[in-house]
């Protein structure tokens, strides 16, 4: 089987050992790519679930299966633990299975942009957003992902494709589509005043790519609800896929040509 090849690979907010987890999206996109580069961007593991409502799927297990056996391959695989897998960054710095584990990273694309790469949750800190307002967030990413999950079983027994129905609720949830603008604009400005061409994050599970006055705001998404990732091809391009029974690019950005090398305007 010839695979799809990326440069790189950013995947986030799976939450293996949760009963929403689309693993088995998950696992075939897995085993239909090869990269240079993986990074798994938070909440991967889902420990923060498992301690309170135990749950393990065997596709679960196939998904760590075949990230140890993409390491393995030659990748250079990074893990950036979320606020569900928090435990693991007491990690940081060290190497595992082929591993490597770190609270953020730095990635600079084919095409020389820097960019930040961390989970995200930094930004919805107690002093960004108030504590009821994080309350009530996860209350509706509660009802949103359970409703998903059994609209979805419904679709199934009629033959029907996957649909990421949440993306429809969240933007007609005022509430929760003031967060998602509010974590954007936070993101953008702060690789804006780091110095970077921009931030590759997860944790709202809102896939995203927009463009803020230069500054890159790229949300790989999640495979809860969306089941979506960034991809960087081998000049630099940028491009969000929804990964079901339908494969759909979302979004796509274009490799910055240096002007050195820029093809000449036609007269």
């Amino acid at each position: 089987m010839t695979r799809l090849s990326f440069r790189s690979v950013f995947v986030s907010d799976v939450h293996l050992g949760l009963a929403d987890c689309q693993a088995v999206y998950l696992l075939d996109f897995l085993r239909s790519m090869q990269c240079e580069r993986l990074y798994l961007v938070g909440d991967i593991v889902d420990l923060e679930n498992m301690a309170k409502r135990p749950f393990w799927h065997a596709s679960h297990s196939a998904v760590v299966a075949e990230i140890l056996a993409i390491a393995a391959r030659g990748t250079k695989v990074t893990y950036i633990p979320g606020n569900h897998d928090a435990e693991l960054r007491r990690l940081a710095g060290q190497r595992i299975a082929g591993i490597e584990f770190a609270l953020d990273a730095v990635h600079v694309g084919a095409d020389g942009r820097r960019y930040r790469v961390s989970h995200g949750d930094e930004y919805d800190s107690s002093t960004a957003t108030p504590a009821w307002l994080l309350r009530l967030g996860d209350v509706l990413q509660g009802f949103i992902c359970a409703t998903n999950r059994r609209c979805n079983a419904l679709l199934r027994r009629f033959g029907l494709r996957y649909r990421p129905l949440s993306i429809m609720i969240k933007r007609r949830i005022a509430t929760a589509w003031r967060f998602i603008q509010g974590f954007e604009t936070r993101v953008a400005e702060h690789a804006r005043a780091n110095g970077f061409d921009g931030h590759i994050c997860g944790h709202i599970h809102y896939a995203h790519m927009h463009d803020h006055d230069g500054v890159l705001y790229l949300n790989d998404g999640d495979w809860v609800e969306h089941c979506t990732t960034l991809v960087e091809h081998r000049d630099g391009a940028l491009e969000l896929l929804h990964w079901t029974e339908q494969r759909l690019t979302l979004a796509h950005r274009a490799a910055d040509i240096p002007a050195s090398i820029a093809l000449p305007v036609a007269a």
